[in-house]
């Protein structure tokens, strides 16, 4: 009798582990889409996850009573929740480029009057983790947490321009660069020669890139090893950062990485 509920008993918990993990699975997977969006309906959300609704509504329900979600009752919109931005900033706080940035960030916005940005690398793209708005009328915007491609973003290609070229093309390798306007680096060679000359003059010009009318001016951020962990960056529209106007802000913008950098104990790789 002992050794047959023994038996019974493992199975269960055999069984119920993968159900545990697929719940788990789908939970992040939903997490992650409403990250993404402003506000997602349950419709929506069933529609980009390929789920039943309500499966979607049980999961939404489960991570809205951990206050991961929330739901507006007016508009029926999901949203993110306060504890999910919280377990977000423990990410943050253990990054100390995310709250030390801060005063910089501000200064930075004040000496160009565009919006500043830090961002960091991630599995081939730039996460944006904060940003001081302009206060311009036409300012550039950036989501945090919001992701975007490495090889079209001024971070992206300052942080690019401290690895050497065999890194590049192993970060790159197999991965098709996508063409966002017809000035995207799409090709592996054509990125590499615009990486050459950023190293030369120390920060990077994203030449609307990305996205047609928006220029971005970047340069790198160290650790105390000399290693690249974030890249600072101001945003704004081609109509006010002209060519020459470029060539003034990137040494201010590498000042200002430069300055965060030994805020944090850091050191570029020519001072070890």
């Amino acid at each position: 009798m002992m050794d047959t509920r023994s038996k019974r008993g493992r199975k269960a918990g055999e069984n119920a582990a993968p159900a545990s993990v697929q719940v788990l699975d789908r939970s992040l997977v939903l997490l992650s889409i409403v990250a993404e969006a402003d506000g997602s309906t349950l419709t929506a959300l069933a529609d980009a996850t390929g789920m039943a609704t309500s499966t979607v509504h049980r999961l939404l329900t489960s991570l809205s009573a951990h206050g991961m979600v929330v739901n507006d009752s007016d508009t029926g919109l999901w949203t993110v929740g306060l504890r999910a931005f919280e377990i977000g900033n423990a990410f943050l706080r253990n990054r100390k480029v995310g709250t030390i940035s801060r005063p910089f960030l501000k200064k930075l916005m004040e000496e160009t009057g565009e919006t500043a940005n830090i961002g960091i690398e991630d599995d081939g793209n730039v996460v944006f983790i904060s940003q001081m708005e302009s206060h311009a009328p036409m300012r550039a915007f950036f989501r945090p947490g919001k992701r975007g491609p490495i090889h079209a973003s001024g971070i992206g290609k300052a942080i690019l321009s401290t690895w050497s070229d065999k890194e590049i093309g192993q970060l790159l390798s197999g991965k098709k660069l996508q063409s966002f306007t017809d000035r995207t680096r799409n090709t592996l060679p054509s990125l590499l020669r615009d990486i050459q000359e950023i190293r030369r003059r120390g920060w990077s010009l994203d030449d609307e890139e990305h996205t047609v009318g928006m220029r971005c001016v970047a340069a790198p951020i160290f650790n105390e090893y000399g290693e690249t962990i974030a890249g600072i960056s101001i945003s704004g529209p081609s109509v006010r950062i002209s060519d020459e106007k470029a060539s003034l802000l990137g040494p201010v913008v590498r000042d200002s990485a430069d300055r965060l950098t030994r805020a944090m104990g850091g050191k570029r790789p020519e001072e070890l």
